[in-house]
């Protein structure tokens, strides 16, 4: 996810709530296998008509259990649950506090159980009805981080994956975009039509998504045997078709770096989410100015496909971790930008980003594994996107090229449509790397802050004495590049390792220091002052 709001704003707009403890008991007793999805909707109302059949096992023996639904309440918004039957039987329920409480007829820890729930309402979230900048009127799902049980009932929760099929019946004037591949489309009348859609991989609630509109699509082909197609407003078509039109190449070209794409196939969608772009498996949304013609949110696209591989299919196991997703889809944007525009464009990116992290922690002091933070949409912050960035290229640096990426592709291979912890990645780039990251992982991820260093250094006969003191309040320990430049125009680099403890370091040298460099060549996230 790219997000274009300020973070202000995000914490004024949405405050969320997660209850950990409550979704680990959910997940001791539950496994949930499969949502299915029917929903009708209209031009006349913002009332929708929906069936849930969810398959699911039992882990334990229950006499009841819960899944997230939010409630009509005083203003009309929210669900009516009308009937909940278990294979074909009714079941009694309740619910309250937006979730339905369900006391199942039968329960064994060896079969598979179908419940469907009836039920109807105007979505207060997650699924956003409206006009779009046009005027048109629009039916966009936009469930990050837990919106999804605005509109449909679920386990609202990453770490609990399912596969999901949709059966949408919209007017006939209506395209539907949604995950997965297209099953049937049929014309039920002169004025409905029906689409569904089945999606084979499992998923997060997060990323489920459809989205109903006028559409122009346009079908770009395959690359590795998955096809890529946008679909933009009609009104600005050239420029939509233009503005998307490299997303081949950018997909091809982390098939290459990451390994097999995961789902079966990858559209871009112009849509009415609130994030600069949401990761929707296969189906991506993005807000509705991106569409310019001029390609300049580019960075947005590719960030949005590195989610397809991290955060999607290798997600996070529950929210402290977001930085497995966000962090990785902002440094291998920068990767990519590396590739195609260079080493200047690359370093560029990465000193922005830094002085952003720099920015964030003179406002907030916390660490980016912050398990005290419930509030998740301030979870997007430089913390989870600059600053895991940077852990990612430090780490880069500490185990050289071919190691860090081979920790990468086993990392992604190991826990592909599953879920991973930071604990997780961290011992596979240890085994991978033969190296012990204990110290690397808890000085950058568990604790707030970074290096502020101030300096002092004296040159005299070709020895230079440097002095580097650590003024913030946690010591880091760390390596850092020093550039001697020469009276003579000459330069050349000195790696020193820098601990908690102040030391004047002595360095010999190869003429008259006029100057020192510090991180020449940006590979330190570190903060310098006088």
């Amino acid at each position: 996810m790219k997000n274009i709001f300020t973070f202000v704003f995000i914490l004024l707009a949405f405050q969320v709530v997660v209850h950990s403890q409550n979704y680990k008991l959910r997940f001791d007793a539950l496994d949930l296998q499969h949502y299915n999805l029917a929903i009708e909707v209209n031009d006349s109302t913002n009332n929708i008509q929906a069936t849930m059949n969810i398959s699911l096992k039992f882990k334990q023996l229950v006499t009841d259990f819960q899944l997230d639904l939010v409630q009509k309440d005083s203003t009309g918004k929210g669900m009516h649950i009308e009937s909940v039957f278990q294979n074909n039987d009714s079941v009694a329920f309740t619910h309250a506090d937006n979730k339905i409480t369900i006391q199942p007829n039968f329960v064994n820890t060896d079969s598979l159980f179908n419940f469907e729930i009836k039920y109807n309402g105007v979505p207060k979230d997650g699924l956003i009805i409206g006009e779009n900048l046009h005027g048109d009127r629009t039916f966009f799902a936009d469930n990050w981080p837990n919106r999804a049980h605005n509109w449909f009932p679920c386990v609202d929760h990453p770490s609990d994956k399912a596969t999901v099929e949709y059966t949408v019946k919209a007017p006939n004037h209506y395209q539907v975009i949604a995950n997965g591949y297209l099953f049937e489309e049929t014309n039920l009348s002169n004025d409905l039509k029906l689409y569904h859609y089945k999606n084979a991989e499992p998923l997060p609630t997060k990323v489920m998504v459809i989205g109903v509109a006028r559409f122009a699509v346009q079908h770009l082909g395959e690359t590795h045997n998955i096809p890529v197609s946008t679909w933009v407003y009609p009104q600005t078509k050239e420029q939509g078709f233009y503005d998307f039109a490299n997303a081949k190449n950018i997909l091809n070209f982390f098939i290459e770096k990451f390994g097999e794409y995961p789902y079966q196939k990858l559209a871009n969608v112009q849509s009415k989410t609130q994030f600069g772009g949401m990761e929707n498996a296969g189906a991506i949304f993005y807000f509705e100015k991106i569409v310019t013609g001029e390609r300049n949110h580019e960075d947005t696209i590719v960030h949005e496909i590195v989610h397809q591989w991290f955060g999607n299919s290798a997600s996070e196991s529950d929210w402290p971790h977001l930085w497995l997703s966000e962090g990785f889809a902002t440094y291998f944007t920068d990767l990519y930008i590396e590739e195609t525009e260079g080493e200047a464009a690359f370093n560029k990116r990465l000193k922005a980003e830094r002085e952003t992290v720099l920015d964030f922690y003179k406002i907030k002091q916390t660490p980016v594994i912050d398990t005290e933070n419930t509030n998740l949409m301030s979870l997007l912050n430089a913390n989870s996107y600059e600053k895991g960035a940077w852990v990612l290229h430090m780490l880069r640096k500490k185990l050289g090229d071919e190691t860090f990426w081979k920790g990468i592709k086993t990392y992604y291979e190991k826990f592909k449509l599953n879920n991973a912890s930071t604990n997780d990645f961290k011992k596979v780039m240890a085994e991978v790397s033969g190296e012990n990251l204990d110290a690397f992982f808890s000085q950058w991820l568990q604790k707030a802050g970074h290096p502020i260093l101030k300096t002092s250094w004296l040159y005299n006969n070709n020895m230079l004495r440097l002095i580097i003191s650590q003024t913030q309040k946690t010591s880091f320990q760390f390596p850092l590049d020093v550039e001697l430049v020469y009276t003579d125009g000459t330069s050349e680099i000195k790696t020193i390792e820098v601990s908690d403890i102040a030391i004047p370091f002595e360095i010999a040298t190869n003429g008259e220091v006029k100057e020192i460099k510090f991180d020449p060549n940006t590979w330190l996230l570190f903060e310098l002052v006088d």
